[in-house]
């Protein structure tokens, strides 16, 4: 089952995102090896795939899933940013290094593990990293945030995935930094809440 409905919604409220803090642990462990590596000339990208389930009162995000990344390789990525993104969007997205494109095997092989397991592919996270200050000259007056940039949103669009969620992440005075941001297929801002593990005192 792999969810491409909208996002169900209470009255007119989006429901909000139910976020397992194991999933974001296992993403921010992910980006923080792809951050390691990111020069000028390699702007790394980190993405997965998050599943759970669509309950009455909101998207329960329980698990996710790495796959591939076929930017450079697959002839339908290829053509699809020589023919539709890179006029579009830019020259930087000639950088095979900047996006992501799923490998289809991967995603089929993702999606039938999450069937098998009566969960959904509900959408995907990706990193987006303090890139004005790791990428060259010409990036320095345009910052990165947890907010979709223009090639996102044209992706969200065109996934059709009820979630979409944004990890900016930036390494300041020793340490990392994260902001999480979800997001709709058509780019509206759902309500994002990350799970507490149990036993944990809150203020």
């Amino acid at each position: 089952m792999t969810s491409t409905a909208p996002v169900p919604l209470i009255g007119k409220t989006a429901l909000p995102v139910l976020f397992s803090d194991d999933v974001l642990r296992q993403f921010l462990d992910a980006a923080a090896v792809e951050y390691a590596f990111i020069t000028p000339e390699e702007p790394r990208p980190c993405f997965g795939v998050l599943l759970g389930v669509v309950a009455e009162d909101a998207l329960l995000v329980t698990d996710i899933a790495f796959g591939r990344n076929v930017r450079g390789t697959d002839p339908a990525a290829r053509a699809e940013f020589a023919d539709t993104i890179v006029p579009r969007f830019g020259s930087a997205y000639e950088n095979e290094v900047r996006a992501w494109w799923l490998a289809p095997a991967d995603l089929l092989r993702i999606t039938r593990a999450a069937d098998a397991r009566g969960l959904d592919v509900l959408g995907s996270i990706h990193l987006h990293p303090d890139w004005h200050r790791l990428g060259p000259e010409c990036e320095r007056g345009r910052p990165l945030s947890e907010r979709p940039t223009p090639m996102d949103s044209y992706v969200f669009r065109s996934t059709g995935w009820p979630l979409n969620v944004v990890c900016y992440l930036e390494r300041r005075h020793g340490g990392f930094y994260y902001t999480l941001a979800a997001w709709d297929g058509d780019c509206s801002s759902l309500p994002l809440r990350v799970h507490t593990p149990a036993g944990k005192e809150i203020a």
